[in-house]
């Protein structure tokens, strides 16, 4: 028996939940339904459309290309997801989160025009936020992919600049296996006669053959667009731009130099629609900001908090805080989904981490504390015996961890929290904090 079919009166919650009892799959691949829609709404984005698809680095890039869009005086629509606590958080015009309000009524209009069509959650949702661009006067809108490229709902938009951040090993169970595959499945963003940014230092040949064979204008890190830079301030080069004495961007980590570079290489290649004077660059690095993503809390002890839940996000992870100053002991608060390559994540953290805080997530796809703490274990080198080895402790959710860990760390030691978008999430509620 279906549920009751909700008006734009209903309340955000509500929709939310109706949305994820209408559809018998959380992932449903392919366009065809979703296009039914999106015709029926008479879909129709002005402004130019960058589609942003990566393994890792797509939040990042995606927040330096609004934060610059933004201090040049465009009005700008970003879409990103998952959110880490509010829904609304998918959906920013002019910075500015969508309201319960603005996404409600277009749920209604979506749900008016799909009649039969089941749609997953995210097609909705997607539809609902591509309307909501739709109808306001936007010069530039980012959208970032889901899961892969070739078949994820956001790829019905034909896209003026298509950005390739990173390709890895992350949803094998849908993109397959190899770089080789995932590579393909999400070089499918790229258009025709349309600049095609990839800023994977060794993008897959799959990604470089279909980019040929569809006749893209491809740019890749390294031959068209790169970076160099000292302590003080870094430069990016272009196919005809430089831009020089550019300080670092407010986004931490040692990746952000190669997202930045993909932003300005984006932007570069449609400067003829969207110019961009040297200013709003500096100020739009300075001000994008992307909860989650290696962010650091203010106070004693440090609270590092990072979304990474592959094995390629935690080798990145590990080598920010290898940069990071010394800290007596550190502790780790970890969660993670069951269909994710725990012992590959593991295995990039191992050696930087004194006591291990194993927390159990929600769901069906959720781990059990207990599961995480056997993989941590056994990853783990047995201690000689009187040494001061690394411990593991398990605890039912993120937000106990969080406190077992706070209580035990002393006052120059840092916390990790990683592992899912679940884990961060508890963690910052935990805090009271809002994004």
């Amino acid at each position: 028996m279906s549920a009751p079919r909700l008006d734009a009166a209903a309340p955000l919650p509500q929709w939310l939940q109706y949305l994820e009892s209408i559809h018998s799959k959380a992932i449903d691949l392919g366009l065809d339904r979703v296009k039914q829609v999106a015709d029926r709404l008479a879909l129709q984005l002005n402004g130019v459309k960058f589609v942003v698809g990566g393994t890792n680095g797509k939040g990042s890039t995606c927040a330096m290309l609004e934060a610059i869009l933004l201090a040049a005086g465009y009005r700008v629509g970003l879409y990103t997801s998952p959110h880490l606590i509010d829904f609304n958080e998918r959906a920013r015009i002019n910075g500015e989160i969508a309201s319960d309000t603005a996404l409600t009524e277009q749920f209604a209009a979506v749900e008016a025009a799909r009649g039969e069509i089941t749609l997953t959650y995210f097609e909705f949702t997607t539809l609902a936020i591509l309307r909501l661009f739709a109808q306001s006067n936007l010069d530039a809108i980012v959208l970032e992919v889901g899961l892969g490229g070739r078949l994820d709902a956001v790829n019905i938009i034909d896209a003026d600049c298509s950005i390739i951040t990173s390709v890895d090993l992350d949803h094998t169970e849908w993109l397959g296996d190899t770089r080789e595959k995932i590579g393909w499945e999400k070089a499918h963003i790229y258009r025709s006669g349309r600049p095609a940014i990839c800023s994977d230092p060794q993008p897959p040949q799959s990604l470089l053959d279909y980019a040929a064979e569809i006749g893209t204008d491809l740019w890749l890190f390294g031959k068209d667009f790169n970076y160099s830079g000292d302590r003080q301030q870094w430069a990016y080069g272009g196919r005809s731009q430089r831009r020089n004495a550019l300080a670092y961007p407010a986004l931490r980590g040692a990746n952000q130099l190669l997202n930045a570079s993909a932003a300005l290489a984006a932007l570069e290649s449609v400067r003829d629609r969207l110019p961009v004077p040297q200013q709003a660059v500096r100020i739009g690095l300075l001000q994008a900001s992307v909860p989650g993503r290696f962010q650091i809390l203010p106070g004693q002890p440090t609270i590092i908090l990072d979304v990474a839940h592959n094995p390629h996000a935690a080798a990145v992870l590990a080598q920010n805080l290898d940069n990071m100053g010394f800290h007596p002991y550190t502790h780790a608060v970890v969660g993670m989904l069951n269909d994710k390559d725990v012992d590959g994540v593991l295995a990039k953290m191992l050696g930087r981490v004194d006591h291990w805080y194993c927390a159990g997530l929600p769901g069906p796809r959720g781990g059990s504390g207990d599961d995480l703490a056997r993989h941590v274990s056994s990853a783990i080198e047995t201690a000689p015996a009187g040494s001061d080895g690394p411990t593991v402790q398990t605890y039912a959710d993120p937000a106990a961890a969080f406190a077992a860990a706070r209580e035990r760390a002393g006052e120059g030691d840092r916390i990790v929290v990683f592992g899912s978008f679940l884990t961060v999430a508890a963690v910052l509620q935990a805090l009271g904090r809002k994004i």
